[in-house]
């Protein structure tokens, strides 16, 4: 496991291009979309981690929300093709009309149970940690299976300090705001790395939380073989 610089942004055009393509959604859909695409840090490193690979050929996105990082993939030429999974289905409709014509399509799905999509790069952003507990290993294994070249992980990092206190802390409050009881309980990202190389696969990690205070790491596994 290693550290990696931080990415450059991703280009202007590309996001004002993306963005365009959600035109016809609601005025809230529209700002997430250009803020995401322009502030997580996540969309600036796995947009490098692809022209580093050469791209990263059919990707799987599973939590692919309302698609926008799955679309800058493919209209960037990062990605052939996109598979996305998402449990919320107004998310999953609103990725699929800013899809139209291109080689990509969105399904709802339940993730502590579906199929993961046979592809070259499964792909998760934020989502593992907030599945119950059980769920975790069996999905990180299903992606294993799946993926013939690479895992692409955002994860949170239980154990980066005063980060993972933090941002503990900031989620429980946001669970007690909505009234979800679900316990937040991240799997440590060594034994995420562990399960995968199990499967084949050989991880490196690096920081993935720019100018914020989160615990968010990249956690990128290639097959070995």
């Amino acid at each position: 496991m290693q550290d990696g610089a931080e990415p450059p942004p991703p280009d202007r055009r590309l996001i004002e291009t993306v963005s365009a393509r959600y035109a016809g959604a609601s005025r809230f859909t529209r700002g997430y979309v250009g803020s995401k695409l322009r502030r997580d840090p996540s969309t600036a490193a796995i947009l490098a981690l692809a022209h580093r690979a050469g791209g990263l050929g059919h990707v799987a996105d599973l939590g692919c929300g309302r698609g926008q990082l799955a679309l800058a993939l493919l209209l960037s030429g990062a990605a052939s093709r996109v598979t996305g999974l998402d449990y919320e289905a107004a998310k999953v409709a609103e990725a699929r009309a800013a899809s139209v014509g291109l080689a990509a399509g969105f399904e709802q799905a339940d993730l502590t149970a579906a199929a993961v999509p046979d592809c070259d790069t499964a792909l998760m952003v934020d989502v593992l940690y907030q599945l119950p507990e059980a769920a975790q290993g069996p999905l990180l294994d299903r992606m294993a299976a799946a993926a013939r070249r690479r895992v692409v992980l955002r994860l949170f990092d239980p154990d980066r300090g005063w980060r993972s206190a933090l941002g503990l802390a900031m989620e429980r409050a946001g669970r007690a705001i909505r009234q979800d009881g679900a316990a937040v309980r991240p799997m440590p990202v060594t034994e995420v790395a562990a399960r995968l190389a199990a499967a084949g696969f050989r991880s490196t990690v690096s920081p993935c939380w720019a100018g914020t205070p989160l615990p968010n790491v990249l956690l990128v596994a290639e097959r070995s073989d």
